[in-house]
């Protein structure tokens, strides 16, 4: 009777007092280590998958040596009498998930989970297999993107598997989670594309009509696609200028007030506003991605989605001159890593850039000195 440690290189199991495996690793030194335990139940040798908890297991010998000693049944790891089906019937029925509003999302994420790993019980659920899964998700093709599937949306998947199982813990659903560290995918999912004030106007004159007021507002102001898209008329204060979003409306929870673009003000004065109030994109609120879609391509642009909007608005209130903190308010960036993301500066800012000269003295931009360079020629 004793706890056994599998070699995550080789994944042959030794004993704890053992320093190296017979591979030639030093177990000490590895993470991600996979603990066992090893009894002997009526004349039967028996072993049990813990997971990456020297604790767990240390209390798993212990519970199965009390028990012994007391002459009870060995009750069973609770890890191995449920189902990873199972278990996500029971996540998604409770009441803290279902009212989240990314159910949705969480219910797909589980599902594809569930159908790459394997309706196995939650003590087969091992790195290895975990890793399989995400080689064979990264294999996938996205069918509403018809192209490979990201690290990021695999890290996302993962994650909502991870989250499930750590509930199932603080429920005493099931012992331990076998997947309790896991490295995330390395992701590069920062975008890097701002459409010049030209570039909009094509965006725009090629949208039809029904996405012309969703491209304008998410062109000039800081807002997410739900944002706009649920947008009411209660929510609009023409006579001050403002779109007032309270804390149920907002990605973190917190309310806020976004200023108003005259362009917005003067697309808004012209559309027919019921007396009764209402959506003011109609009660449908969905978002025409095909549509979208052929308005970016008959615009000349290329991978431009609709969040890349608000990177445009962000930005285009840097260039603008208006305070870091006034613009982090407006947009609900939460911190200063998130804010960053969306501030891209381009070449054509890059060329204002001022330089000292021999001197010690400000000499001109680099625009300023290829115009003196011409003109030189030129004589």
């Amino acid at each position: 009777m004793g706890i056994l440690v599998e070699c995550p290189e080789c994944n042959n199991r030794n004993s704890l007092k053992n320093q190296s495996c017979k591979c030639g690793k030093n177990l000490r030194s590895l993470s991600h280590k996979c603990y066992w335990i090893e009894y002997y139940d009526g004349g039967s040798r028996r072993r049990e998958r813990i997971g990456h908890s020297k604790m767990a297991s240390e209390n798993r010998l212990r519970q199965i040596q009390t028990a012994k000693a007391e002459g009870r049944t060995i009750r069973k790891n609770k890890n191995a009498l449920i189902t990873l089906g199972k278990l996500r019937e029971w996540y998604l029925d409770l009441s803290d998930v279902k009212q989240r509003r990314s159910f949705s999302s969480i219910k797909k994420c589980l599902r594809i989970c569930v159908a790459g790993i394997g309706d196995i019980p939650v003590s087969q659920l091992t790195q290895s297999r975990l890793e399989l899964f995400r080689k064979k998700r990264l294999a996938e093709v996205s069918v509403r993107k018809g192209r490979p599937v990201k690290p990021s949306t695999v890290n996302r998947d993962v994650a909502n598997l991870r989250a499930m199982l750590n509930k199932a813990v603080l429920h005493s659903k099931i012992d331990t989670n076998p997947i309790g560290r896991i490295t995330h995918l390395e992701e590069n999912n920062v975008r890097e594309r701002v459409l010049s004030h030209e570039e909009f106007e094509k965006l725009f004159q090629s949208c039809p009509e029904g996405l012309k007021g969703l491209v304008l507002i998410g062109y000039y102001l800081p807002m997410r696609q739900t944002e706009i898209l649920n947008l009411t008329w209660k929510e609009i204060d023409l006579k001050r200028g403002f779109i007032r979003l309270g804390g149920d409306r907002t990605k973190n929870k917190v309310g806020r007030n976004i200023p108003l673009h005259p362009r917005i003000i003067e697309y808004l004065q012209s559309f027919p506003r019921p007396i009764h109030g209402g959506y003011v994109f109609g009660e449908n609120r969905r978002f025409n991605r095909k549509a979208y879609n052929k308005a970016v391509e008959a615009a000349g642009i290329l991978d431009f989605n609709f969040h890349d909007l608000r990177h445009c608005a962000i930005n285009n209130m840097r260039l603008a001159g208006n305070d870091h903190f006034v613009i982090k308010q407006a947009s609900g960036a939460k911190t200063d890593s998130v804010f960053q993301r969306y501030n891209l500066v381009t070449e054509e800012e890059m060329k204002s850039i001022k330089w000292l000269d021999v001197q010690g003295e400000k000499s001109g931009t680099i625009d300023t000195y290829m115009d003196t360079t011409a003109k030189t020629r030129t004589l």
